[in-house]
């Protein structure tokens, strides 16, 4: 029988999610205790998949090594980045030195011995792998920004140095720069009680508020691998490097620009922003940009009273960080349009230093968590994006322009366009089971199955002469900013809070991380369905989608279940069919990436199984589909986020360190990553292997 860890921080249950009462306060606003934003009456996809093997697994005949065996080697740096590493349980000797060697059973770029479950404060990676700090919350990455000193902190040294908190990344390739390679980082939010000593929440500061506005945004900086070790490293001051924080200037394009949605007193344009909050997962466009989804933006704003306010989740008073007090523009009563400013997906293009960034209006308004694309088989772009929201949906754009190839300024400025017309669709799940078959209790249906077709129902569409709505008594600019509105018009199906949406660039098909929704099916609140499993669902799933003739554009789509998460000894998991004696234990699924191969690795963000959160591979295709291990977990308080998986190497952002109820600058939970009388401090990890082969294999 596998023993679970004691949580640290609250106790389980305490708090929705998982999550600590400070992540939710900081984070989304306390989202998870204000009323469900979603009060529609169309159809809620639920809770259902409790259970036992589907029948595909009971066939299989093969077993593997259990977990609880398997994942008992693995090392942790709970301190100084570069301090030596240090055993987090012990192994066998001969399994080690298999390990080391890259012999350890799983898929192809999976074959690593998986990270027991553990409470390190550490950043902890199996045997044989080694990792670095590649760049911390402060440090400084423009021309003349100072060192990072805690005590000494300003608004103008933070606009130049790291922000707070990094979510999705990327990296980019640097031509002609050998070794070198461009990081882009999301920086979500700030969590102002561990960033200032004495924080006073009743009463910040004005300087605090501006330092808290350019510890947002996104930072562009080069980083440079170190041949011997394998280590990465950023380099200040290069050329490419860039901070944009939330007072940055921004161009608000498509169907929305200079609407009087959008006017302000600032702006009577309707055309300009200043600054992007709350970013975060995104995507790398096929020409070579990043998109950042604004999530939970609704939390800056206060004195909301409009139903369109309330369906958003904004509330009627003070903010948590009260920037109301300093900038009219956060007090929707005295600027009612400039909400509606934010919530988009945005589009930075980090190989130009004096580029504006976009927010797409045609991508729709709400908490985007990812904004992944691919191309049509004649090179449209199709862009997948969640709303983090419990009971709300997920959407699909697909762009009428068609990407063209070069690196020209008119190239550039055409591709930096295509997001700017097209369709965009809500999705509408629909089980093949009969209802009844479906109680919300974790019984599979008679076919044993839970899956089922699904369609894009279209909501608006931009063209370069205007933009129409297919949403009865919605205009189309209405649509494209009230978008959770028109959503709910057509009767899209309600989801456990969906957040990261990938295509699997080997396959086609796409997954869809639904992290969790402890409200399913309690109380009053929507039942189960065949799409979402189980009622009170605290460990989330994830759905596979393959669309019609695996075309992206296609408008029908077929899904199945490919992960019910939790401890796989509770009945009501699933593992795509896979033996469970032989997976990880895996809590709220939140942000997915691939690695070459196809394998599907999912961050976790609040886990409920008493572990920390961490980074998981799982196989996707082949007799091990389903075989799900642990690579990494993060240290006390932390958040897995913005994996990145290449051949040789890894990267995982560590959001919010230190982030248990309680704590504070004097009273840290967590001593990671520069050890006791350090501030605690979000940053970037790099893992690869010891022996510099590829990672997996």
């Amino acid at each position: 029988m596998r023993k679970l860890l004691p949580l640290i921080g609250t106790p389980s249950g305490s708090h929705p999610g998982g999550r600590s009462a400070m992540t939710c306060r900081f984070r989304c606003g306390d989202a998870c205790f204000h009323e469900v934003p979603n009060t529609s009456s169309n159809e809620y996809v639920g809770d259902v998949i409790a259970g036992a093997l589907s029948r595909r697994s009971m066939m299989r005949a093969a077993a593997v090594v259990t977990v609880a065996a398997a994942g008992a080697g693995a090392v942790g740096v709970a301190q100084a980045p570069q301090a030596g590493a240090v055993p987090a349980g012990a192994v066998p000797a001969d399994a080690a030195r298999e390990a080391g060697r890259g012999k350890a059973k799983g898929a192809r770029g999976l074959r690593f011995t998986p990270v027991a479950p553990n409470t390190a404060d550490a950043v902890t990676v199996p045997e044989g792998y080694r990792q670095n700090v590649v760049i911390r919350w402060g440090e400084p990455i423009l021309r003349g920004a100072p060192a990072f000193d805690p005590e000494r902190q300003s608004a103008k040294a933070q606009a130049g140095q790291f922000g707070y908190n990094c979510d999705f990344l990327a990296l980019l390739p640097l031509p002609g720069e050998r070794g070198r390679q461009l990081l882009v980082a999301n920086h979500e939010y700030t969590d102002e009680i561990l960033m200032f000593r004495g924080y006073d929440a009743a009463a910040p500061t004005r300087e605090q508020v501006e330092i808290a506005w350019a510890a947002h945004g996104l930072s562009a900086v080069v980083v440079e691998e170190d041949r011997r070790t394998g280590s990465l490293a950023a380099v200040p001051r290069h050329r490419l490097n860039r901070r944009v924080t939330a007072t940055t200037g921004f161009r608000l394009t498509g169907p929305v620009a200079g609407s009087a949605l959008v006017k302000t007193s600032a702006d009577p344009t309707g055309t300009k922003v200043l600054g992007t909050l709350n970013n975060c997962s995104g995507g790398v466009t096929p020409w070579g940009t990043t998109l950042h989804g604004e999530e939970n933006f609704n939390q800056y704003f206060a004195n909301g009273s409009r139903a369109t306010d309330k369906r958003y989740g904004i509330g009627t008073g003070a903010t948590e960080r009260k920037w109301e007090r300093f900038d009219r523009r956060f007090d929707v009563a005295q600027e009612p349009n400039e909400v509606h400013r934010f919530g988009y997906v945005v589009e930075f293009d980090p190989y130009d230093p004096d580029s504006t960034p976009r927010k797409h209006t045609a991508l729709g308004r709400f908490k985007h968590e990812a904004a992944t694309v691919r191309l049509t088989h004649d090179g449209r772009p199709v862009v997948y994006s969640g709303d983090d929201e419990r009971f709300d949906y997920f959407y699909k754009f697909v762009g009428s322009k068609r990407m063209r190839h070069g690196t020209s300024r008119s190239v550039r400025e055409h591709n930096l366009s295509l997001l700017d017309e097209g369709t965009l669709y809500v999705a509408k799940l629909t089980g093949d089971s009969p209802a009844i078959e479906i109680d919300g209790t974790g019984k599979l249906p008679g076919d044993g199955e839970f899956d089922g077709s699904g369609q894009w129902i279209p909501l608006a569409t931009a063209t370069a002469k205007g933009a129409v709505s297919h949403v009865e008594g919605m205009s189309a600019e209405e649509v494209f900013v009230f978008t959770r509105l028109a959503g709910d018009k057509v009767g899209a199906t309600k989801m456990d809070r969906p957040e990261d949406i990938e295509p699997n660039p080997v396959t086609g098909k796409v997954y869809v991380a639904l992290t969790n929704n402890s409200n399913r099916g309690v109380g009053s609140h929507p039942k189960a369905d065949e799409a979402n499993p189980r009622h009170a669902n605290k460990h989330g799933h994830v759905l596979e989608l393959t669309e019609r003739w695996n075309r992206p554009e296609s408008t029908r789509f077929a899904w199945s279940l490919f992960l019910v998460a939790g401890d796989p000894e509770d009945p009501a998991t699933y593992f795509a069919g896979f033996p469970k004696d032989g997976v990880s234990p895996i809590s709220c699924p939140d942000n997915v990436a691939f690695d070459p191969y196809g394998n599907l690795w999912i961050s976790t963000d609040g886990a409920q199984l008493g572990s920390h959160d961490g980074l998981f591979g799982v196989a996707t295709r082949g007799e091990r589909r389903g075989e799900l291990k642990q690579f990494l977990t993060v240290p006390t308080g932390a958040e897995t986020c913005g994996p990145i998986i290449q051949d040789r190497r890894v990267l995982v952002a560590v959001q919010h360190p230190g982030e248990v109820d309680g704590a504070s600058v004097e009273q840290p939970a967590s001593t990671w990553p520069d050890g006791p009388g350090s501030y605690v401090r979000p940053a970037v990890v790099a893992v690869w292997r010891a022996d510099g082969r590829d990672i997996g294999v």
